[in-house]
This record gives structure tokens, C-alpha cells and sequence, in this order.
């Protein structure tokens, strides 16, 4: 392990100590097990478990816009609001 998974845990656990807003975003696939269980830990730690998937309900025109909105939604479920990519309600 490297110092910087080690600070990366260290940081995770911390979070999760302080009850501060803890999130991962997986896109790793196929997953195993191991990966499934951690997972559970995790979020029935109070974790966030954010899918990195493509929104292609969205029409995506180009990788920029796939991307973007992948962000996007990593930004507003951390309450960081941005633009640059459509929400779904502003598309109904």
C-alpha cells in the first residue's frame, strides 16, 4: 500500500468518525464479492455509493456532455451546485 492509499483511507475514516458526508463513485467492473460486501460496509457506514454511469437518457451528443453529467451529479449530490450539464426535471 502507498502513502497516498493510506492517506486516502486514513481521510475515509475520518469522514465516517465525524459523520461528515462520505462519498465513492465506483465505475470498476466486473465486481466481485469482496468489492460487493466493502461496498455494503461502506454505505451501511453512511457512505454515498455513486454509480459512475453514463446518463444516456440524457442524448448525449459527445463524451464531453457523458462526462459532464456524471460530474454533475457527483457535484450536486454534494451539494455543490454547477452548470454545464442538464438535470433531469429540466428536460420533461
Amino acid at each position: 500500500m502507498s502513502l497516498g492509499d493510506e492517506l486516502i483511507a486514513r481521510s475515509a475514516d475520518v469522514c465516517l468518525k465525524e459523520g461528515r458526508k462520505l462519498m465513492f463513485v465506483v465505475r470498476k467492473t466486473p465486481l466481485n464479492d469482496i468489492h460487493l460486501e466493502d461496498m455494503l460496509l461502506l454505505r451501511r457506514a453512511g457512505a454515498i455509493k455513486l454509480p459512475s454511469v453514463p446518463a444516456y437518457y440524457m442524448r448525449p451528443q459527445t463524451i464531453d456532455h457523458l462526462t459532464n453529467q456524471t460530474m454533475g451529479r457527483i457535484l450536486d449530490s454534494m451539494s455543490l451546485h454547477t452548470t454545464g450539464f442538464a438535470r433531469w426535471a429540466e428536460n420533461l
